[in-house]
């Protein structure tokens, strides 16, 4: 009786998933030779409708990445600029501001009472802030001049997941009937907002 316990256990524990990085099987992995082990972090376009840019150094860009667990982006902000509400579905996110003034904010999920709660702060130049792995956050630029952070995520590829985008502009798209239940909405609503978001500023 008390080995079938065990076994259960242990079956338990072996099917435990993790959505981190894995730990590094070595100490770095050189990148190859026609690759570049440094990038310029030249200032990114913002001159779009959400008036930002975020521009990803991840093992993507950066092989030299490869198995250290961490990357970045350089994010810049026209005046008023916006980093919309999104995700990373692998990494934690620490912030620090360059320049410029930002009004950035994460919401928790569900606690026992059902409720998600808002947490935001203003930063200016110099200051650091935390997003949690895996919650919903946002950047905002409140000052009138252009903005300048860098983000520093604990994955080599910590995804991305822009939340209007991934629910108004998926392919195949969610079906409206459960987009106009799910936002307690009439459908014409549905199909404005579905014409919205289909821009990716990443």
């Amino acid at each position: 009786m008390k080995a079938t316990y065990l076994l259960v256990a242990f079956l338990a524990l072996a099917s435990f998933a993790s959505a981190f990085d894995p730990r590094p099987l070595q100490d770095f992995c050189v990148a190859v030779p026609d690759d570049s082990s440094s990038k310029d972090a030249d200032p990114g376009n913002a001159d779009n409708k959400l008036g930002s840019k975020a521009t990803p150094v991840t093992v993507n860009q950066m092989p030299g990445l490869n198995t250290l667990g961490i990357s970045l982006a350089r994010v810049d902000f026209g005046p008023k600029g916006l980093i919309p509400p999104h995700t990373h579905p692998r990494a934690t996110e620490i912030l620090t501001v360059i320049e410029g003034t930002l009004l950035v904010g994460f919401v928790t999920s569900n606690n026992q009472n059902n409720t998600n709660r808002l947490f935001t702060k203003v930063l200016n130049k110099g200051d650091v802030f935390v997003f949690p792995l895996g919650l919903i956050h946002f950047q905002v630029n409140i000052g009138n001049g252009n903005a300048l952070a860098i983000a520093a995520l604990n994955s080599q590829n910590p995804g991305v997941i822009t939340i209007a985008n991934a629910v108004f502009g998926s392919t195949p798209p969610i079906s409206p009937e459960i987009l106009a239940k799910a936002f307690q909405v009439d459908y014409k609503v549905i199909n404005y907002l579905r014409k919205q978001f289909s821009y990716d500023n990443n």
